[in-house]
């Protein structure tokens, strides 16, 4: 695809843009519009219907109370002309003076022992022997007329000594709408109840009232889809009286609608809407859809005497209608607007991009080789810069090409002279990647290992033993963190199963981030050479066999020369003093001293481990030369540093460490003839070990004989064997221990022992 085309494919792919967010703007700005709209028209409704509501609730309770005081005065007509008396009451007297006084009939309530409140005299036969005790506020008001109390029910009109109830469907004949009233002043045993057909009053306010507003409003705007008046008291609440053929039908004091229609039921949500309007005081507005509907309810609280809500149902749908209708005639605009912008950046294109066409050729010759190639013109803007810079770029790419030709030259002479080394040395030379797999193999790799080439590239290694596998693994981990493995000595197994020993060197290889990408080691054979240093260990060994021997004999000449002369002075005079015979005698003590020592020394004693306390080995220890530290006026202090949970358990053999202590307190005691403090101390440096720390007040060691400690027949003892340190060691040594000794002259000597648990 050209630039031409890209670059009018870009600009119209922008003006796309640019105009589909101007419509999504446009619609979102418009469709809230609209709501807000709607939501206003809803309002300005919800004020006319609840004035409308207001005035016709106004007009209505007038001629309910006209009603009910044309009832009052009615039913005391009636109590004028009748037997105070029920019993001397008949229907008949009822129904002609019903007549009389212009209502539609009277009935007559007594109060029986049970607190029952029936009716037992009626103009109109349906309502005798009628029972009130179940009719909730109706029955409270009754027992209060009876009592002669104030009736204090809010529903219907109240007088002295009369109440009138609200419109309602007559108990014995619920196809009736009747108005009733009650009257009782305490001079009958009953109580005159004057009633009349109330329809008149509820015709009033469908033909004037809310319903004619509300059909009204519903003609007048055609997205109103329904107009409902709300009683929060009774939504939900519908009680019901079972008429004839089992119809129900809705008190008219307990209707959760008071006005308008309700077909678009939501009862669970709009309980909640409903509560929150009249909680909150203000509207409540929420979108759901019903019956297949996108609508907007709104419900909105009137404060009133008895306070309701009034909903409307507005279509939504209508709102989509106007806003799709202005969406279209805007889509087709912008689509004159892109196909307009494609032909304009498409002429414009093509005159931009003509200086480009001629870089391009020139570009296209550079890239043939033909470097003499310059594009012509002095353009001042970045077209010009670039030609310029094309220029340059060639030139520099004559030179530049001359330069590589001479470096790849250079390049090839040092490949050929690499290749040579790592085919040519003697050393076996493999490359392998970070997972073991061989890249290449030099020819000493051949030789020495027996792998050709073809056998091993592409594959793993296997040729180091397994007991070798985790000190190679240690080894390749050092030197991916950087460290330098060289000389390595190890083993490996050669193609015919042959082992050898090899010294390895192992370095990274990396790319040109600096990131290892493989690993080159470097084999040499070292069996050779360590046949020949085994040799060498060999005859060192037999030397200090020998220099030990001669050791040996030396220090057991002397007590012999000793023991030879008293022998011979027996032999001549037939008898020896006593103090001759002990010196014999420790002569002896000390040839076996020393042949004892070189025993243990030489053939160490089968010893088994066990763990051990080792705080009751340094304090078996020092109980033991107590008594020999006073006589020679020294005082052994033993101080235990441990925290409560460190239980100083050794695997160890606690003869062997007897000893040992024995041996570094003795030599403590020996280094101070004039006596002197010996300090011990038993720590715990960290979790794993413990530390035995013995510091005496003596003459101390001077530098040129600490070298030579520990070994065999060096002392500066008198009566020293150099056995006692050198065997120390060696226990410390079978015991993974370590033995540390730090001492100046005058200023004493310090042995640090570390045994680990």
């Amino acid at each position: 695809m050209s630039i031409k085309v890209k670059l009018t494919l870009c600009i119209s792919l922008l003006v796309a843009t640019i105009l589909v967010l101007n419509l999504t703007i446009y619609s979102i700005s418009t469709k809230e519009g609209l709501k807000k709209s709607a939501e206003q028209q809803m309002l300005t409704i919800a004020d006319q219907l609840s004035t409308t509501v207001e005035v016709t609730q106004q007009a209505r309770q007038a001629m309910e109370d006209t009603t009910a005081e044309k009832l009052r005065a009615a039913a005391i007509a009636a109590q004028a002309e009748l037997n105070p008396d029920i019993a001397g009451v008949t229907n008949e007297q009822l129904v002609a003076l019903s007549a009389k006084l212009g209502v539609d009939h009277i009935s007559l309530w007594t109060k029986l022992p049970d607190n029952d409140i029936v009716v037992l005299r009626s103009s109109n036969p349906k309502e005798i022997n009628l029972s009130s005790k179940t009719w909730d506020y109706w029955y409270t008001a009754f027992l209060q007329l009876f009592t002669l109390h104030e009736v204090t029910v809010s529903q219907g009109r109240k007088l002295p000594h009369y109440w009138s109830g609200p419109i309602n469907f007559a108990t014995s004949d619920p196809s009736d709408i009747n108005k009733w009233g009650y009257y009782y002043d305490g001079t009958t045993n009953y109580m005159i109840d004057p009633y009349i057909n109330a329809t008149s009053i509820l015709d009033f306010q469908k033909i004037e009232g809310s319903e004619a507003v509300i059909q009204k409003m519903m003609k007048e705007n055609a997205s109103i889809l329904e107009i409902t008046g709300f009683n929060p008291q009774f939504f939900g609440k519908q009680p019901i009286i079972k008429i004839k053929q089992g119809i129900p039908v809705h008190n008219l004091d307990v209707r959760d609608i008071i006005f308008g229609s309700y077909r678009f039921t939501d009862e669970e949500n709009d309980g909640i809407h409903l509560q929150q309007a009249i909680v909150s005081g203000s509207r409540n507005i929420t979108e759901s859809r019903i019956d297949g509907k996108n609508v907007l309810k709104s419900f909105i609280p009137v404060h009133a005497a008895e306070p309701y809500v009034i909903g409307i149902t507005f279509d939504l749908s209508s709102l989509t209608n106007v806003l799709n209708h202005h969406l279209f005639i805007l889509g087709m605009i912008s689509l004159g607007l892109l196909l307009f912008s494609m032909v304009t950046s498409y002429w414009l294109a093509g005159f931009m991009i003509r200086p480009i066409q001629k870089i391009l050729d020139t570009v296209n010759l550079v890239a043939k080789g033909q470097f003499d190639s310059f594009i012509p013109g002095r353009r001042k803007d970045e077209l010009g810069l670039l030609a310029a810079q094309v220029n340059t770029m060639t030139s520099n790419l004559h030179r530049y090409t001359t330069e590589l030709s001479e470096a790849a030259d250079e390049l090839r002479t040092t490949k050929e002279y690499l290749e040579s080394f790592f085919n040519q040395t003697s050393d076996a030379i493999h490359v392998s990647d970070l997972q073991g797999q061989v890249w290449q193999v030099n020819q000493a790799f051949e030789r020495l290992f027996g792998w050709c080439h073809e056998e091993v590239c592409g594959k793993p290694l296997d040729n180091i033993p397994a007991d070798q596998l985790a000190a190679t693994e240690e080894q390749v981990q050092k030197m991916l963190q950087g460290e330098a493995v060289t000389d390595f000595e190890t083993a490996r197994y050669m193609k015919d199963g042959r082992l050898i020993d090899v010294s390895i060197t192992i370095s990274p290889i990396r790319d040109a981030h600096g990131h290892i990408v493989a690993i080159a080691s470097i084999s040499r054979n070292i069996t050779v050479r360590k046949q020949t240093e085994e040799a060498l260990r060999r005859s060192e060994k037999l030397s200090v066999v020998g220099q030990l021997a001669a050791g040996v004999a030396h220090e057991i000449r002397n007590p012999l020369t000793t023991l030879k002369g008293f022998v011979q002075l027996q032999k001549m005079t037939g008898s020896l003093k006593a103090s001759q015979l002990d010196i014999m005698l420790s002569e002896l003590d000390r040839i076996n001293f020393i042949v004892s020592e070189f025993l243990v020394l030489a053939k160490p004693q089968a010893v088994q481990f066990q763990l051990t306390d080792i705080r009751d080995i340094v304090s078996h220890v020092v109980k033991l030369l107590e008594s020999q530290a006073s006589l020679d006026n020294v005082e052994i202090e033993l101080t235990i540093s441990l925290e409560p949970t460190d239980v100083p358990l050794i695997h160890c053999e606690a003869n062997q460490l007897k000893q040992v202590f024995i041996n570094v307190l003795k030599n403590a005691m020996e280094a101070m003839p004039d006596g002197g403090k010996i300090q011990i101390d038993l720590m715990a440096p960290d979790p794993k070990s413990f530390m035995i720390r013995i510091i005496d007040q003596g003459c101390g060691i001077v530098e040129d004989e600490m070298s030579r400690i520990g070994e065999p027949f060096y002392t500066n003892k008198v009566h020293g064997t150099g056995l006692g340190l050198m065997v120390t060691q060696r226990i410390i040594n079978n015991h993974k221990g370590t033995f540390a000794l730090r001492s100046k002259p005058g200023e004493g000597t310090c042995v640090e022992i570390v045994l680990f648990k």
